[in-house]
């Protein structure tokens, strides 16, 4: 039994690559907010690893290994286990790979081809047996190494206890804060009617986040706000008076901070679904995917209209909930549901009683790796009759006027084709029809965007050149409506430059021209020069 012992002690000493560090595990950070599952199998992976020891009846020599020499400290000890003993191999490649760490597997392999040899030796008679002089030399290796097995051991035992830890460890609530500031000097010309040209201005929008995690697999966020738009800005009555000059990362807060998001999500079903609860500053979109690549305030498109498809906006919603199924890895399932007015404690108010809902169902596929599509359906109401997407003209966004409850059905297509590297088209449409449920009025409006983007178009990485061009919400048929339908057709054009400075800056000069403002072919084109720069932290 002593033998046993001895040799392994031998087969450790024979591989001084053990003075290595053990593998670290890699935590995620709190804020990424993603399962440690992965860690672990990381970490049980680099345990586990399979020894890449292949089994041979022959032998090789000592001398065979490309990556020994005669000089090797352990050469006479390795040459005895190879070509005395036979229970020491190198690799199918000729080498023996002295000074890499050893595997578990590589041990094990190793160990059991020696006690299978000495087992040999032992039925086959005493005459071949180690000699003293083996044993002493055996036994002086291992001493000479025992402070490294020790620190071995201890490194395993470590690795091991973290190891099952992990596995049953419950994440402790952490909160990160970040956030994004967002500066604006605009100019704009044009117009009168319907408005006039204002001075240049200087505006601000900050927005500060804390999200947080319970479990690693869900996210509490809350996001406050200030801004200094005030009087709806470029769209109010006294300069342009009219939705379509509405810039995207507007907000008028006067100043003051107010609380714009709350929002908690969770992974369920073998985190193929997530569910989303937002009790303020919901949309449509905050559960059914955009599918736009300008949809982003502080990087995306410079109007609020080419941002993002406006049925996403429909019935300016406050409050809601959701969920996102992963029904394939090419199809997507979502849900969502809203109301407006959520907050209110008046009788005929609040959730269950709000003068206006809408529920969103979308679907969105990947058919191919380099396009993305969405077909969604919108079913909502709206006790005045109105769409209120602020991203059209007056006629359009009040349903000519209607004024009665309607019921609000609208279809959406997006699609996003990522040509090659560089170029992106994409583009959204949708028709947005409404009917009186106290008459027979009805309103039928459509809206679409085409979109180009180019990347790094200059060899400067995060850098987006983009061209966007459509039509804003427009009224094109109606029925006993008071401001009947959209006579004229405006067009709105869209550019931008974005530069980045760094991965948390980013300069944004660019302009949009809307002809013939609220489809009124009388009114005076409207042009908006705007640089934005963008914070995030």
């Amino acid at each position: 039994m002593k033998v046993f012992i001895v040799i392994a002690a031998v087969l450790l000493a024979v591989v001084p690559s053990f003075k290595a560090e053990a593998t670290q595990p890699k935590l995620s950070k709190a804020g990424d907010l993603q399962p440690l599952q992965s860690d672990i199998n990381s970490i049980v992976a680099d345990i586990n690893q399979p020894a890449p020891i292949e089994e041979s009846s022959q032998m090789p020599a000592v001398s065979q290994l490309s990556d020994v020499q005669p000089g090797d400290w352990a050469f006479e000890s390795l040459r005895n286990l190879v070509e005395r003993y036979g229970c020491i191999s190198g690799y199918p490649d000729g080498k023996f790979l002295g000074n890499r760490a050893l595997t578990r597997y590589e041990f094990a392999a190793g160990l059991n081809s020696c006690l299978e040899k000495v087992t040999e030796i032992i039925r086959s008679g005493t005459s071949n047996y180690a000699t003293q002089e083996d044993l002493a030399q055996l036994q002086r290796l291992q001493t000479e190494f025992a402070t490294e097995l020790a620190s071995l051991r201890g490194r395993v035992d470590s690795l091991e206890e973290r190891t099952s830890k992990l596995e049953q460890q419950t994440i402790t609530p952490t909160a990160i804060l970040g956030g994004e500031a967002i500066f604006g000097l605009t100019g704009s010309a044009g117009g009168n009617p319907p408005g006039r040209r204002s001075e240049p201005n200087f505006t601000y929008l900050t927005r500060v986040g804390i999200v947080s995690t319970f479990t690693g697999k869900d996210r509490l966020r809350l996001e406050l706000s200030s801004g200094n738009f005030e009087g709806r800005g470029l769209a109010s009555p006294d300069v342009f008076n009219t939705d379509m000059a509405l810039l995207s990362y507007q907000g008028g807060t006067s100043n003051q901070v107010q609380l714009d998001k709350v929002e908690y999500r969770f992974a369920a079903f073998d985190d193929r679904v997530v569910f989303t609860l937002r009790p303020v500053g919901f949309s449509l979109s905050t559960v059914l995917t955009a599918n736009s690549p300008y949809f982003d305030a502080g990087r995306g498109a410079l109007s609020r209209f080419a941002e993002a498809s406006p049925l996403f906006k429909i019935g300016n919603l406050d409050a809601g909930l959701g969920f996102d199924w992963l029904v394939t890895d090419r199809l997507r399932l979502q849900v969502a549901y809203g109301t407006g007015d959520s907050n209110v404690s008046e009788r005929g108010k609040g959730v269950f009683g709000a003068d206006r809902s809408a529920l969103g169902v979308q679907l969105l596929a990947k058919p191919v790796d380099n396009v993305l599509t969405g077909l969604g359906y919108i079913n909502a109401y709206s006790s005045e009759g109105r769409l209120d997407t602020f991203t059209g003209s007056f006629i359009s966004d009040t349903n000519g006027f209607l004024n009665q409850p309607a019921e609000i059905q609208a279809l959406s297509g997006t699609l996003q084709w990522r040509i090659n590297r560089k170029i992106t088209l994409g583009s959204w449409g949708g028709w947005i029809f409404s009917n009186s449920t106290v008459s027979d009025a009805s309103a039928t409006t459509t809206t679409y965007l085409f979109s180009v983007g180019i990347s790094d178009p200059f060899g400067r990485e995060g850098d987006l050149l983009a061209f966007l061009f459509g039509q804003p919400p427009k009224l094109v048929r109606g029925n006993n409506l008071f401001l009947g339908e959209d006579e004229g057709t405006s067009l709105h054009l869209e550019a931008f430059y974005r530069f980045r400075v760094t991965d948390n800056i980013w300069i944004t000069p660019g302009f949009f021209v809307v002809f013939n403002p609220e489809h009124n072919s009388n009114n005076n084109e409207i042009f908006v020069g705007t640089v934005r720069t963008t914070f995030r932290f």
